[in-house]
């Protein structure tokens, strides 16, 4: 079987691409903009035909659908997230009409929900701003499309590689900046010091060492994490489970619901998430909410999947836990640690 993932180089395809290459029987193509991919191609900016060519090229037998954009202006959003699947869909349609389309959707199209309901496949959408408008906006092109095609609308990913403009992602990175920043030291003995990450987080403690030069030192009990509203309810999957998702939905036989939930089934606190994030770095410092949460935060206050159709649908739950998934995350971005006295490079 030959499945082509498009977006392979990002955070979810990089997890679908490892994934599907350890299936016996399977030879994945990748696809993105570096000239080295298999097919190469920007659906942001490629016109339908010249995609149809390359589709042409590769003949696949599936087609994974991971390019996205989580940040950037609207119309930046609309090119990648609107644009790009009614791009990709106008080609199949000419190139390969018979292969399944799996196209990574998000919860973030339904918009607000209501605190402790779970939302299903059925539910009306009405998302919160321009990321979840243009989503849903995809989903419209490729439900719509006439292929044999499913969106999976994933709800947080959290594992590996999760990218900075989501909280999981931009957490993990301020407390690797914390624990890799050096401390600079002058002269011989104890003597106090601070530490700033990003005008967000603040350490005042000993330094360690001797003589002049720079340590790194864990932040102690007096520091400060300092992080926007957390009080928003999440569903958070871990991306292992997203990646086993988009499998089952390439390789199960027969025609697939339009649309089915992949997420983790239950809404958490995303407070729990950054205490835990924060446990599993080793941080001991206090973790203080400004208030200044984003405004999609402050929009949809609570996400929670209905994944009743995965399961039936695809034989699909999560397996992963929370804890596993934070684990992965700060394994690959946890920064090398100097030992302690030892001046940090």
């Amino acid at each position: 079987m030959r499945i082509l993932v498009l977006g392979a180089g990002g955070y979810l395809g990089g997890h679908v691409v490892r994934r599907l290459r350890a299936r016996p029987g399977t030879r994945v193509l990748v696809g993105g903009r570096s000239p080295a991919a298999d097919v190469t191609a920007d659906l942001s900016a490629v016109r339908p035909s010249e995609l149809a060519r390359a589709l042409a090229a590769v003949a696949p037998d599936a087609v994974v659908n991971c390019a996205g954009a989580t940040g950037g202006d609207a119309v930046h959003l609309a090119e990648v997230n609107a644009r790009g699947p009614a791009v990709l869909c106008a080609a199949l349609r000419e190139a390969a009409p018979d292969a399944r389309l799996v196209h990574l959707g998000s919860a973030a199209e339904y918009g607000p929900g209501t605190p402790g309901l779970t939302v299903p496949e059925t539910a009306p959408c009405a998302p919160a701003g321009p990321y979840g408008a243009t989503k849903l906006a995809g989903t419209v092109a490729v439900t719509a499309s006439g292929l044999d095609a499913v969106v999976l609308r994933v709800g947080n990913p959290v594992g590996a590689g999760a990218p900075p403009e989501g909280l999981p992602g931009r957490v993990a990175g301020l407390l690797a900046g914390l624990l890799a920043e050096p401390v600079p030291r002058t002269g011989p003995g104890p003597g106090m010091g601070m530490v700033s990450v990003g005008g967000l987080v603040t350490v005042p403690g000993p330094r360690t060492g001797t003589g002049s030069g720079t340590a790194t030192r864990p932040p102690g009990p007096d520091a400060e994490l300092r992080l926007g509203d957390l009080s928003a309810y999440r569903d958070f999957v871990d991306a292992r489970d997203v990646a086993r998702a988009v499998e089952l939905a390439a390789t199960t036989p027969g025609p697939l619901p339009p649309v089915l939930n992949i997420g983790g089934g239950q809404a958490r606190p995303v407070r729990e998430l950054v205490e835990a994030l924060a446990d599993t770095a080793g941080f001991r410092g206090r973790i203080v909410e400004t208030g200044d949460g984003s405004a999609r935060s402050a929009q949809v206050s609570w996400q929670c999947s209905d994944i009743t159709e995965a399961h039936r649908a695809l034989g699909w739950r999560p397996v992963h836990s929370l804890g596993s998934s934070l684990a992965e995350l700060w394994a690959a971005r946890r920064p090398a640690r100097a030992p302690e006295g030892v001046a940090a490079p």
